[in-house]
């Protein structure tokens, strides 16, 4: 631990001319990952290096873990609905791990990897900011350990092993009019939305329409992500609808008996990946499907694994609480070891600013009247999450140009409701700047006064569960399904899915469906245009508003200002 603090100590000396994110990590002196490894009970032997700072578990010490009696606290990061350019969820998740590890308590955090998608297009790195940061950074942020790639790669071979199926006889019966599974790239790229494949005369393939996902959004994706071992991964796989045949009649990866064949591409890809923050916090960096248009969180095996070698463990759920926090409860906590100790949000002042009615321009000047305007739409993350029965505390993240009268309104109108907020500095302090943050959550969970309380049970029709989710998570009356979400609904139950959990696919930036709701909006619906089965995963996916499973490119992306030096070091990733 003195190690670490002193190192945090040296970054402190330096903050008056902050430098860029890709600067900072360059400049981090990383212990080997078998440090790492050692400091959480971890041998030589239980890892498999990839080059000196990078690893993942090995399959022998996964099934060792899962014999162990301990299991950790468990700490949500989540946050109020953001901005376009977010509200540091994993800066403040990474600062309040480094923080734990500050006052000498057993820590680790589970995060996601970030996609290259977003990563070229919005705002460059995906990997915490400033002082709080997952290293090394670039490495994480562009290729990693290639899962994501071995993802890519898994859901294209299905996609080619279906129009084969089709081209060799079609055995199944399978309607080209019907095939559902998608392509995928982990880009943003709208001109593959809707494409044609199969052109240029009959050696070249069946003719029909087909598109791409991001990868992030691929049902294989979510799969990895929930499977507990490698046997899981293979039944899931297995359960994936990839279409319909001419009797409407759903054609899964069992009937094309390739379900072996997917799981050999991810046999590697499923092992969660070892990395270490700045203060040397050990980090599983583990699948990173999308909170929007997927659930939202890394993967459960590298949860599980991190409760049984932490006595804290700092989880994170994409976007908004009523988008990633809401699927974690309903639909990863069944397949956790436990339900979260304490759930975390993060709020900023410009998003309350941006949500009290401010232009996204000026949400960097001070408005005390449109930040407690703006207050609502924390106030009903804070009622939501409260409806779990697990402690809230809100993380205020600072940035530069905050005053301190903002802040403090902030920590006032939480106080009024109960519940505890504090400042976070950890961008410009490290995890010096979440001490504080640190020990309210520990002071949380030792007040936690019922057990945990899901949303739904499985028992609940598909309709109801998504009333549920819009009248209690977002405040709205419920939903409106359209004809075509109406006839998929009649599919879905007949084909004996109905049991499953929703998880609705809906903008970030509104608890509503509509992007420009801001605040707290009220007397609205959810529109429902399409309901997906993902049975593979194990959830309803409900596509809202004009939510897209393919994003596009920005008029400027990140890209633009990425570069390389001549020794190999990144340049531009924020």
């Amino acid at each position: 631990m003195e190690k670490s603090f002193h190192l945090a100590v040296s970054f402190f000396e330096r903050i008056d001319e902050m430098k860029s994110d890709i600067e900072i990590a360059n400049e981090v002196t990383m212990d080997p990952i078998t440090e790492i490894a050692q400091r959480i009970g971890l041998s030589e032997d239980d890892i498999e290096l990839y080059g000196r700072y990078k690893a993942k578990l090995t399959r022998e010490a996964l099934q060792n873990l899962e014999k162990k009696q301990h299991t950790g606290h468990l700490i949500l990061v989540t946050a109020m609905n953001p901005t376009a350019a977010g509200e540091g969820k994993s800066t403040v998740s990474v600062g309040l791990g480094d923080a734990f590890q500050q006052l000498n308590k057993k820590v680790m955090l589970a995060l996601r990897e970030p996609s290259l998608g977003p990563v070229m297009g919005i705002k460059g790195g995906a990997t915490g900011g400033g002082y709080s940061q997952v290293v090394p950074m670039d490495e994480i942020n562009l290729h990693f350990t290639g899962d994501i790639h071995a993802i890519t790669t898994a859901n294209n071979a299905l996609a080619a092993l279906i129009d084969n199926h089709i081209q060799q006889g079609n055995e199944l019966d399978i309607d080209v009019r019907r095939v559902t599974w998608k392509r995928a790239l982990d880009m943003n790229d709208r001109a593959l939305r809707h494409i044609v494949v199969g052109l240029g005369g009959p050696v070249q393939g069946v003719p029909r329409e087909d598109g791409f996902d991001i990868s992030v959004a691929s049902e294989i994706m979510a799969v990895l992500c929930l499977s507990r071992d490698l046997s899981d991964l293979k039944a899931r796989l297995n359960r994936i609808v990839v279409g319909y045949t001419r009797q409407q009649k759903p054609v899964t990866v069992e009937d094309l008996q390739v379900g072996g064949a997917l799981a050999l591409l991810l046999k590697d890809a499923i092992r969660p990946n070892l990395v270490q923050t700045l203060e040397h916090t050990p980090t599983f960096i583990h699948g990173g499907p999308f909170a929007n248009i997927a659930h939202g969180t890394n993967s459960i095996i590298a949860t599980n694994a991190a409760l049984k070698l932490a006595d804290y463990v700092v989880t994170e759920a994409g976007f908004g609480a009523d988008l990633g926090a809401e699927k974690f409860m309903d639909i990863v906590v069944p397949h956790l070891a436990k339900s979260p100790d304490a759930t975390v949000i993060v709020a900023t002042t410009r998003a309350l600013k941006l949500n009290g009615g401010v232009d996204k321009a000026k949400v960097q000047e001070p408005n005390m009247a449109a930040l407690r305007e703006g207050f609502a739409n924390l106030q009903k993350h804070i009622e939501s999450m409260q409806s779990y029965h697990v402690p809230v505390v809100v993380a205020v993240n600072r940035f530069e140009n905050d005053c301190d009268d903002e802040i403090q309104m902030i920590i006032d109108l939480c106080q009024a409701l109960s519940v505890k907020a504090v400042e976070a500095t950890v961008w410009r302090d490290g995890g010096r700047g979440g001490i504080a943050l640190a020990k309210a959550v520990m002071a949380a969970m030792e007040q936690r006064p019922l057990p945990f309380q899901p949303l739904y049970d499985e028992k609940t029709t598909l309709v109801d569960k998504m009333n549920r989710i819009v009248k209690v998570i977002y405040g709205g009356r419920g939903v409106v399904l359209t004809p075509q979400a109406k006839k998929q609904l009649q599919q879905i139950e007949e084909n004996g899915w109905g049991q499953l959990p929703v998880c609705m696919a809906k903008t970030q930036y509104s608890l509503s469906d509509d992007a420009t709701a801001f605040g707290r909006p009220k007397d609205f619906d959810i529109t429902v245009r399409q309901l997906q089965p993902k049975t593979g995963a194990g959830f309803i996916v409900a596509l809202t508003g004009d939510i897209m499973t393919m994003p596009g490119l920005p008029k400027k992306p990140a890209a633009l200002q990425m570069d390389v030096d001549d020794k190999g070091q990144a340049k531009g990733l924020f």
